[in-house]
């Protein structure tokens, strides 16, 4: 039988390639963004709990009742939006499958949706395998400032989406009121849904606040807002979080949700919300995450990168073009290869390749491994 790919220009993960890579070479795996620490002991008996109270059927569709109630207080708290949890929250199976949905539910064939790029690698393939056209504007090296004038030259009468994500993977930077300023005129004035992945919605730092899709009740109203529970509680693997959005987008997207994975894993549904009843568990994620950055940024003086300082994400970028001036790529894998610490080019986050000679490392991890990365990297 022939077959036709709807992705053919897809292959392996850079994320998956240089894993490998550094498990070959026995490399300190600073590529892919999960901690190498454990999630909290407390968390992990309350999963026990709810399995021993017999919670281990399926959830409701749109997630267990009380995970959901959590989420609208948190909002309502933190974003200063009230929302109802029945009509505006959906629990889903991590912030990658609460995007894709989100993208399915609205994208047809021939929609554009405009990628600001650098972008998370799961936002491209989404829209594409729903027949959808991705227009890119590119970030450049050192500030990835959006110029919004520019942006908006991209918009057509095809344009049914924009895809924005705040902190910023990998780049971590933070959108400033003004973003959301200009955001809010271009897709008012031409009824454009907005699509905002938040993800690491509680690692802003340097006194700085993450400015939420939610605090902005004219783009809610024709945006969604996505999360993941997964970076908030240390338990990338539990693939856990949601989508927030008014009741007729989210009527949509759970329409897309219900047929994809129907419900999401309910013992770690109810120990999340239990979890949760003390803000603190999260509240206090941005110190925790500075502190980490800090040390890396120590651990890294005296090498030749040059940091383009995170303010949000757990993630770092350096530049290191007063190394080499070989492809990011080729120059990450031989990092890997040769000087034994693992790293992602920021180059694959570009649909164009552009290469402005950066790498992306990851932070969370503990001060042992990333004192040890910054020993090898002040030897190049």
């Amino acid at each position: 039988m022939l077959l036709s790919s709807k992705l053919p220009g897809v292959g392996t993960t850079i994320f998956t390639v240089m894993s490998a890579l550094a498990n070959e070479h026995g490399a300190i795996n600073l590529s892919q963004g999960f901690p190498n620490f454990d999630c909290s002991d407390r968390l992990k008996a309350l999963v026990e709990k709810y399995m021993r109270l017999s919670y281990n059927q399926y959830a409701p569709m749109p997630g267990v009742p009380a995970l959901r109630n959590r989420i609208a207080e948190k909002v309502k708290n933190l974003y200063g939006l009230n929302i109802d949890p029945e009509t505006e929250v959906t629990i889903t199976a991590g912030a990658t499958q609460g995007l894709y949905c989100a993208i399915s539910a609205f994208i047809r064939p021939d929609d554009e949706v405009i990628l600001i790029e650098p972008a998370y690698d799961c936002y491209r393939p989404a829209i594409e395998v729903n027949g959808g056209i991705p227009v890119t504007y590119e970030l450049s090296a050192p500030d990835y400032r959006v110029e919004w004038r520019l942006l908006e030259r991209l918009i057509t009468w095809k344009t049914r989406m924009i895809i924005v994500n705040t902190p910023h993977n990998p780049t971590g930077k933070i959108f400033k009121k003004s973003d959301w300023e200009e955001l809010r005129r271009i897709a008012e004035d031409r009824d454009i849904l907005v699509l905002c992945d938040e993800a690491y919605e509680h690692l802003v730092f340097d006194g700085k606040e993450h400015l939420s899709l939610l605090r902005y009740p004219k783009i809610y109203e024709r945006g969604l807002s996505v999360f993941s529970f997964g970076k908030t509680l240390h338990a990338t693997g539990w693939k856990l979080g949601c989508v927030v959005g008014p009741p007729d987008l989210t009527r949509e997207f759970r329409k897309v949700h219900q047929f994809n994975v129907f419900a999401v894993n309910t013992p770690m549904q109810h120990a999340a919300a239990a979890f949760f009843e003390d803000p603190n568990e999260y509240l206090g994620l941005n110190e925790f995450f500075q502190k980490k950055r800090d040390f890396l940024l120590s651990a890294m003086e005296g090498s030749r990168f040059r940091p383009i300082k995170s303010e949000g994400t757990y993630f770092q970028l350096f530049d290191y073009s007063a190394i080499s001036d070989e492809p990011d790529t080729e120059f990450a894998k031989r990092m890997t290869t040769e000087f034994g610490v693992a790293a992602i080019p920021v180059s694959v986050f570009n649909s164009s390749h552009h290469d402005d000679k950066v790498i992306r490392l990851c932070f969370a991890k503990t001060e042992e491994t990333l004192a040890r990365a910054g020993e090898l990297l002040r030897k190049i």
